[in-house]
């Protein structure tokens, strides 16, 4: 789960990098979690290298493109809207306007896979940054705890490098699924007795959110 989101934050759609980032190896012949999509047949033609996953998650965050219009001809310019996520907290922290999403309708054929996890609002209140997230489709038995834990993370790492204390990760599910063929395993997970919950220990020192990639 970390070393994706840390994939995300640096913008990258390339599986080389996540296996980098969680193995220590570009190269290995490991999977991730996103090997299956990647060699998805409906992904193999579209795809532009063998690792690349096309505009996904952390593509849309960092680079999001934006039509420009002038002296009758249209350019592109790239949003990073993380950066901007993080300039607005600093500086209008009260905003009703702290938003990132990855649901580029103009570019879902272009990803491996159409965002899950769509879209987050952050909110400052008492000087405590809370998140709410719009999550489309939720397979609760795999996806939706990797995400509660995804989504938690990152918004320590945003109040942290925006200085501020952290308050309520609130989700909010469309489609909530348990996959048929999940059904056993589920009934195997509800009849084991929790363990402790983690705790997470984040760097103090940094304050760019790029350090932590």
């Amino acid at each position: 789960m970390l070393s994706e989101l840390l994939w995300f934050i640096e913008g990258s759609g390339d599986e080389r990098r996540l296996k980098e980032i969680l193995y220590g190896d570009r190269d290995t012949d490991k999977n991730t979690i996103w090997s299956e999509n990647l060699n998805a047949e409906y992904w193999t033609r579209f795809k532009k290298h063998p690792s690349d996953l096309g505009r996904i998650y952390g593509v849309q965050w960092r680079t999001w493109r934006a039509p420009v219009f002038g002296s009758n001809k249209m350019g592109i310019r790239h949003i990073d809207q993380l950066q901007e996520l993080i300039n607005g907290l600093r500086k209008d922290p009260h905003s009703r306007r702290h938003i990132i999403t990855a649901w580029n309708p103009g570019e879902l054929s272009l990803m491996a896979l159409p965002p899950c996890h769509m879209m987050a609002q952050f909110y400052v209140s008492n000087n405590k940054l809370s998140c709410q997230m719009y999550q489309r489709s939720a397979d609760m038995f795999l996806g939706v705890p990797f995400n509660i834990a995804s989504y938690a993370v990152f918004t320590h790492l945003l109040a942290q490098v925006c200085g501020f204390d952290v308050g309520e990760l609130t989700i909010v599910l469309g489609d909530a699924h348990i996959y048929e063929n999940h059904i056993d395993q589920v009934k195997e997970q509800l009849a084991r007795k929790p363990f402790a919950f983690p705790k997470l220990q984040i760097n103090s020192d940094i304050k760019d959110i790029v350090k932590f990639t």
